[in-house]
């Protein structure tokens, strides 16, 4: 019984191994007479790069800081009388801040005006008494001697005015000084004393006041940046960056355009032997006092003259491995990789190509995904502009 049944499954096997060989066999005949279907060139945009003169920028990060700022401090002494300005406002130049007890100051002033006037009088009897002794001068009623006491009296009496008046020009000063007057037009700070303290003119400081418009933006620029700027400048296609005529353009951290412009307006006289590099300075407008001092950002300034250069987008370049290629289109509509040599980027997303195109090139801006290097394609005439920069998919 048992070797019965080996047999049938033996004789199972060999009837399904037959009828795969034969299936096989049919699928290989209908192969052979249906032919595989032939897939379309792909469609590409293809574009000649881009001629234009162009000038290459420079971006580095730093700080904006204020363009001013003064600490205010009493020059006179007394208890505070008045605080005039809220924490944290805007004050104009001139605007009244703190008031000093000013009575002191006023009587002093009243003295040195009575001082004034007792000097003035003083110096007139003198001066009549003078002319009363040269009259009477070389006669038995006036001696010698007796005109010289005249003149000593009369030149004392004018020393005495000079005096006063130095009193009283200095009680002006001192009532002058108890009203404490913003010295700049800016943001102020909070208050460090309140009204009823006493103020020294030992240096305490009141508050400080930062100007807001225009601001600075301080940064380091690495000597090799600072070396190509001094270079193109002496080639003339640059002014000096030490004569306040470098355009500059900057932003605070977190927005996308350019809406400070203004001028480099300082380059230190040394470079920094550690880190190599030399710390700047930019002067720019600050519209709506948006940006506060302190905060981070970046700055944008040329580093060239104008030259001529050919421009693709950026997203038409590829990388292979430690090279960037772009595809170019050959004469039979076959993909052909180029390696290219790649200048600056720009800020409207081109990039700026060296060497390895020719103006007449035509590249791949647009279908990147559906073409490789040696595959046919359906070129479609394109174009690039700095509006279409980003072509490329």
């Amino acid at each position: 019984m048992k070797n019965a049944k080996a047999i049938m499954g033996l004789a199972g096997l060999a009837i399904l191994a037959g009828m795969t060989a034969a299936g096989w066999t049919l699928f290989q005949a209908r192969a052979a007479v249906t032919p595989a279907p032939i897939r379309p060139a792909p469609s590409v945009v293809v574009s000649q790069p881009l001629q234009m003169r162009v000038v290459d920028t420079q971006e580095f990060a730093g700080r904006f800081q204020a363009s001013a700022m003064v600490e205010i401090r009493a020059r006179v002494p007394g208890y505070l009388d008045a605080i005039n300005f809220e924490d944290g406002q805007l004050v104009e130049k001139g605007r009244v801040l703190f008031v000093i007890d000013q009575r002191t100051y006023q009587a002093s002033l009243d003295m040195a005006k009575a001082q004034l006037k007792s000097a003035g009088a003083q110096a007139d009897l003198a001066g009549q008494e003078l002319e009363r002794a040269r009259q009477l001068a070389g006669t038995a009623a006036v001696s010698r001697s007796t005109l010289d006491q005249r003149l000593q009296q009369k030149a004392a009496a004018d020393a005495a005015i000079e005096t006063a008046q130095a009193t009283l020009r200095r009680a002006e000063l001192d009532l002058e000084f108890a009203t404490i007057r913003a010295p700049i037009a800016g943001r102020v700070s909070n208050r460090r004393l309140d009204v009823g303290s006493l103020v020294s003119d030992s240096g305490t400081v009141l508050t400080t006041i930062v100007a807001l418009d225009p601001i600075d933006f301080v940064f380091d620029m690495s000597e090799r940046d600072f070396l190509r700027h001094e270079r193109a400048m002496k080639a003339g296609a640059m002014p000096s960056m030490r004569d306040k005529g470098v355009a500059v353009q900057a932003r605070p951290d977190g927005e996308t355009g350019w809406s400070n412009d203004g001028v480099l307006s300082f380059v230190d006289n040394r470079l920094e032997p550690g880190a190599g590099t030399i710390r700047a300075r930019a002067t720019l407008a600050n519209p709506g006092l948006a940006i506060t001092p302190g905060q981070f950002g970046r700055v944008r300034m040329a580093a060239s003259g104008d030259y001529p250069a050919l421009l693709i987008p950026e997203t038409a370049v590829l990388t292979d491995q430690a090279s960037r290629i772009v595809l170019k289109l050959g004469a039979d509509s076959t993909l052909q990789a180029a390696t290219v040599g790649l200048g600056p980027s720009r800020p409207d997303g081109l990039r700026v190509v060296t060497s390895g195109l020719g103006p007449d090139d035509r590249i791949v801006v647009n279908g990147l995904l559906r073409a490789r290097p040696g595959q046919k394609v359906a070129p479609q005439p394109g174009s690039i502009t700095t509006q279409t920069a980003g072509l490329a998919e």
